[in-house]
């Protein structure tokens, strides 16, 4: 249920309205701005009279939600959530963020080699897998920890921060420590238990949508992270399974306007895992600016034939900063920056 303040209400009677529902056992999200002042109802409201509700010289406006998330609804949170993650800002108009690296961190030497020409590019984060969901037992699954050092030293000498996908959540005390961005995979996108442990942490989440998930799935996905008291929480379209067999999977870029309108999120958009094929990645990149994308993962690797994994969809550096430079005159006709 949202309620809306009148303006010029006095503090003291809004706060006592407040403590008023809590003592009732309701959560209570409290969001000012500029030109409003709303308070989210969050739990079972069915028991609360709209009229009665209305009737309260404070209040201007009653109406009951039917979307079942609450923390991430527009309605509750008007503003766009501006999500840090070590100083960079990612939603709202702030600069489309770029993110870039390889699938797989295969050495210190390589990731860090790979981070500079990252930076070199324009890119502002550097992305990379030290724990790797893979199809098959048999296909190499990352260097965890060692992978997570070979992030580290990559950041110390070029001042990326990291992305990487958590798989477990005994890694979430590492991940904490050393992940500036903590990803979760598709494949863990209703790993229920592993989103609550992200819920408890003060840590960036991006959370990419399942393979065949609905928007609304996704959005109760990021909603279990929130309601354990994370907020920051990023979207990622990484394209969803459809019957179409000519790219890896299918990407949606449908969902950039309607998270947009459903909810205050940032949303990125990976193109590399969307297509499978490098060759499509910068239209895609490109489309998904002019939509509104708040940022681009992209996997970038300097010898992608000799990539341990998803060498057919990464990009060699060179053409990660053609996109960034094209994507810098599409960003700049939406009303954006690169």
């Amino acid at each position: 249920m949202i309620i809306t303040i009148k303006k010029g209400a006095p503090e003291a009677e809004v706060k006592e309205l407040i403590t008023s529902f809590q003592e009732r056992g309701f959560e209570v999200n409290d969001s000012q701005g500029t030109d409003y002042h709303i308070l989210g109802l969050i739990g079972d409201t069915t028991s609360l009279d709209e009229k009665i509700i209305a009737a309260n010289p404070l209040i201007s406006d009653v109406t009951r939600i039917a979307a079942p998330y609450k923390k991430a609804n527009r309605m509750f949170h008007p503003e766009d959530t501006i999500v840090e993650v070590d100083g960079i800002r990612i939603g709202g108009k702030e600069k489309v963020a770029m993110i870039g690296g390889p699938c797989s961190v295969e050495s210190e030497e390589q990731i860090v080699r790979i981070a500079k020409e990252v930076k070199h590019a324009g890119g502002t984060m550097l992305r990379g897998g030290a724990y790797k969901p893979r199809t098959s037992p048999y296909a190499f699954q990352g260097l965890e920890t060692a992978g997570v050092e070979a992030l580290l030293e990559a950041k110390r000498q070029t001042g990326l921060p990291i992305v990487s996908e958590l798989m477990d959540i005994e890694h979430i005390p590492e991940f904490v420590e050393h992940v500036d961005l903590i990803q979760v995979g598709a494949r863990n996108m209703q790993n229920f238990s592993l989103l609550k442990a992200l819920g408890k942490i003060d840590k960036p989440v991006l959370l990419k949508r399942g393979l065949s998930n609905t928007i609304e799935e996704w959005i109760m996905s990021a909603e279990y992270i929130m309601a354990g008291g994370n907020e920051n929480v990023i979207l990622c379209e990484r394209g969803i399974r459809t019957f179409e067999k000519y790219t890896r999977n299918t990407l949606d870029l449908s969902v950039i306007p309607i998270i947009k309108e459903k909810t205050h999120l940032p949303i990125v958009i990976d193109p590399s895992h969307a297509t499978g094929n490098w060759k499509w990645v910068e239209s895609m990149s490109l489309a998904a600016i002019a939509a509104g994308a708040d940022g681009l993962i992209i996997e970038v690797h300097d010898t992608p034939d000799k990539a341990w994994s998803d060498g057919a969809q990464s990009l060699k550096p060179e053409k990660f900063q053609t996109i960034i430079e094209k994507g810098r005159v599409v960003a700049n006709v939406v009303g954006r920056s690169l």
